[in-house]
């Protein structure tokens, strides 16, 4: 079965190299990224734009808009983006300029979509210095992807990053496509219903656990851990609007997906490891089609 990973990091961020090194093991760089997807059957990945200007800053509010994958020179055929925004440069005196570069690099191919670090950034998703990000979202047919749920890092404020804040978003902004990323994890449930209420909320299952296999055998036998995340996705009952995501470097590709294989009824399985995404993410066809001739 074809995969798409549409949540993973490809940036220059000291909290990602150092939990790629001490806890999940994983060679983060594009090289390895590229060799864990060929063993997995993952034929296209989607990086999560974010930079850091000062080493450990991350979330640093001096990194310039857009955001992207800067350990990569040029974009890889196997890898799209969804453009970070940094909402403290929008609201800067500098922020006409900023949102020019913002939809300067959403004309290029290689963007599948927009990223809000809410929680890491503190404002609302609803706050008026995103207004224009919500514009350019419509005007060239891209999702907003929305980091909800706990933070990693302990700068960020949880106010910020709950997924019921993406209600009175998707209510405000119905013609604009969002995805809330880790199920909102630990507010599941409220991200369900989320989902469940808005026809333009969609969810991925990303970095619901971070580490080794070792960790991830653990949680996955203690049913009250795995439960949690059931019970949310049997109550939103929409598994066409869940996309297989990992959070890659903070676990290995092939771990995550078995971990999501044992969340995810098997009929479900093709919806949520490819087609979803497609649904979600229009510009991902015309790479496919390339990629596979």
């Amino acid at each position: 079965m074809p995969i798409i990973d549409i949540h993973i990091h490809l940036s220059d961020i000291e909290s990602f190299h150092s939990t790629a090194r001490d806890l999940s093991g994983v060679d983060y760089s594009a090289s390895g990224l590229k060799r864990e997807f060929d063993r997995n059957d993952v034929i296209l990945g989607i990086g999560m734009g974010v930079q850091e200007r000062t080493r450990g800053a991350f979330p640093d509010s001096q990194a310039a808009n857009p955001m992207g994958l800067d350990l990569v020179e040029t974009m890889p055929p196997f890898l799209m983006e969804c453009v970070g925004i940094n909402p403290v440069r929008l609201a800067s005196t500098e922020g006409k300029k900023e949102l020019d570069k913002i939809e300067q690099r959403l004309a290029s191919a290689d963007v599948a979509g927009i990223k809000l670090y809410a929680g890491y950034y503190h404002y609302f998703v609803t706050d008026h210095v995103y207004g224009p990000v919500y514009e350019l979202a419509k005007r060239y047919h891209v999702p907003v992807v929305i980091h909800t749920g706990d933070t990693y890092s302990m700068n960020g404020l949880l106010k910020y990053s709950h997924p019921l804040t993406v209600d009175e978003l998707a209510y405000q902004q119905r013609d604009v496509r969002f995805m809330i990323c880790h199920l909102g994890d630990p507010w599941v449930m409220d991200a369900a219903e989320v989902v469940a209420k808005n026809p333009n909320v969609y969810a991925d299952l990303s970095g619901l656990v971070v580490g080794n296999r070792h960790k991830f055998d653990r949680f996955m036998n203690e049913p009250l851990f795995m439960d949690h995340f059931r019970r949310a996705l049997v109550y939103a009952d929409h598994y066409e609007k869940m996309l297989f995501g990992t959070d890659w470097p903070l676990a290995p590709i092939d771990v995550y997906i078995d971990f999501v294989k044992r969340l995810i009824p098997e009929k479900h399985h093709e919806e949520v490891f490819y087609r979803n995404a497609l649904q979600l993410f229009p510009r991902i066809e015309p790479r496919l089609a390339e990629l596979l001739g």
